[in-house]
């Protein structure tokens, strides 16, 4: 915890001590023009950008988080966060609570925490990355929805990346539009982005050069549509056997899911074709696996947004996504990725064999650079700052925070499609 510095910070960024690289995204963001600000992480977010800033306070309120804890452990550990998060809050100077994500208890977090922070007189922003994930999952309830409506109208503004999230929040939570705020998912700069060449990552791996590479990566979920992926390589390996599949990531929640897959990928006849790296893939490794593949595939059955497509975005990779949420949006058709129906594996085997005998595979490296300009340009941190910084100075009714950005970056017009040289649609 850092108790040295001595400022007067008017935000304080809330984040659970989770999504590391959404959180250093956002902070790095407000210190380019010139924020002061609490920080609340744990031992995940400690980074030398804001360990050593003058403009932050950063204070490991949540600390170590590791798997391995026995039961008597984890509770500790939560109860000390909340009892320090409790004792925070009532001492703290700033007058916006800035939460990028809840803790623990989320019936907690969304109604009692919530009552008790407007209760001390903040203003409260909350970026909602998802807007009911139950519903997403599965597992939407009354109480769920309930407690979700009640974090909502206790906010003063909310942030969402689309607009179909926007949409969602005015239909199904009643919450008026004048309270949501569009801000685009910042490109992620936190995962390390080195030297390392494609034929490198392929070595590294055991891939051949002349390898068609398909990537899945990140958390194994029911949403995340997997078993129409595998069914679709095994499709486009009939007619092509340089096609190789990578599996790169942990099972989420029940471990059921995953096994059904993998049984089926045992039996078929493809199986040697499928790399299954079924484990968490910490940052230092992400960019070996997004070097190696020619194509990111999003299977996915439900989803607002995804963070792993922008993170293929920030390495040049293209990505075919089913089109759900807001993710035909986001790709440029034939430019940066290629659209499909979801759930329906027989055109998800069609996109894959039409990608490797398209263009934008045959130029793959000159479109890799293309599409990095691209994503720099359109989910640019500098935007999120604009938007985040007059948003704030909106809730205080003031214009303390600086910046130049704030002038040539208006809410709206930040937010929308700028054109890149080859990518218009």
């Amino acid at each position: 915890m850092n108790g040295q510095k001595k400022f007067d910070a008017s935000v304080c960024v809330l984040t659970a001590g989770r999504d590391r690289h959404y959180s250093l995204g956002l902070a790095t963001a407000l210190l380019a023009v010139g924020v002061n600000f609490d920080f609340i992480g744990g031992d995940e977010s400690e980074s030398p950008e804001l360990l050593q800033s003058p403009q932050v306070n950063f204070l490991n309120l949540r600390g170590e988080q590791s798997a391995g804890a026995n039961l008597l452990q984890k509770i500790w550990r939560v109860l000390r966060y909340y009892f320090r998060l409790l004792g925070y809050a009532a001492a703290a100077k700033p007058k916006i609570f800035h939460i990028l994500w809840n803790n623990k208890f989320e019936l907690f977090d969304r109604t009692l925490l919530m009552v008790y922070y407007k209760w001390l007189g903040k203003k409260i922003a909350l970026t909602a990355h998802n807007v009911n994930i139950g519903k997403r999952d599965g597992c939407d309830s009354f109480l769920n929805r309930v407690s979700l409506k009640i974090q909502y109208r206790l906010c003063d503004r909310i942030f969402v990346h689309t607009v179909k999230m926007k949409d969602e929040l005015v239909s199904d939570f009643g919450i008026s539009d004048d309270k949501i705020v569009l801000i685009p998912f910042g490109l992620n700069n936190a995962v390390p982005d080195t030297d390392l060449t494609g034929a490198k990552a392929r070595r590294r791996l055991g891939l051949r050069e002349n390898k068609k590479i398909i990537l899945f990566f990140g958390g194994i979920a029911p949403y995340k549509g997997l078993e129409f992926l595998t069914e679709a390589f095994s499709e486009a390996a009939k007619s092509d056997p340089l096609v190789r599949l990578i599996i790169a990531g942990a099972p989420k929640g029940s471990k059921n899911y995953w096994e059904h897959i993998r049984q089926k990928i045992a039996r078929s006849r493809w199986h040697d074709y499928i790399i299954q790296k079924i484990e968490y893939i910490s940052d230092t490794e992400t960019e070996m696996y997004f070097k190696a593949a020619d194509v990111l595939i999003l299977p996915y059955n439900h989803i607002f947004q995804s963070g792993v497509l922008f993170l293929a975005y920030s390495f040049g990779l293209p990505v075919i996504a089913t089109d759900v949420g807001s993710l035909r949006d986001e790709i440029v058709e034939g430019k940066t990725g290629l659209v499909v129906e979801p759930k329906n594996a027989a055109a998800l085997a069609g996109a894959i064999q039409n990608y490797f005998k398209s263009d934008l595979y045959h130029q793959l490296e000159a479109r890799r650079r293309e599409i990095r300009d691209f994503a720099n340009e359109k989910y640019s941190w500098s935007k999120v700052a604009a938007i985040t910084t007059a948003t704030y100075s909106e809730l205080l009714h003031e214009e303390e925070f600086p910046s130049p950005l704030l002038e040539a970056e208006k809410k709206h017009e930040a937010f929308g499609l700028h054109s890149h040289p080859g990518l218009q649609r």
